[in-house]
């Protein structure tokens, strides 16, 4: 039991490096789109890459179905809540509503 746990640890922790990653490479690659500076485009790809190694080290600890679904129900959501505070971008009630049921689909993929 402690060892399923602490698999299941390392695992959230590899996921949740890969997000922060792909959501910092993300901030980059919007910055260089307003910007048109090609260093914020290299750093984006860069961190970007990183994540993915990160991502990709998860698949060791879990299936493919369930690191892909948790990490892009993430990312999405995190990148929302960017786009959203930092970006100062709108949300429709329909984007609002497919947020929640991206944090619902996390909470059901872990039951």
């Amino acid at each position: 039991m402690t060892q399923e746990i602490t698999l299941k640890l390392i695992f959230f922790g590899l996921i949740g490096l890969a997000v922060i990653l792909e959501v910092i490479g993300d901030i980059f690659f919007k910055k260089w789109a307003i910007n048109s500076k090609n260093v914020l485009l290299i750093l984006g790809l860069l961190i970007y890459f990183i994540g993915t190694i990160f991502w990709a080290v998860s698949l060791k600890y879990e299936y493919l179905s369930k690191a892909i679904s948790i990490f892009t129900i993430l990312n999405l959501i995190i990148i929302v809540l960017v786009g959203v505070i930092y970006f100062k971008e709108d949300l429709s009630l329909i984007n609002k509503i497919g947020v929640g049921l991206g944090i619902l689909s996390v909470a059901l993929i872990e039951i």
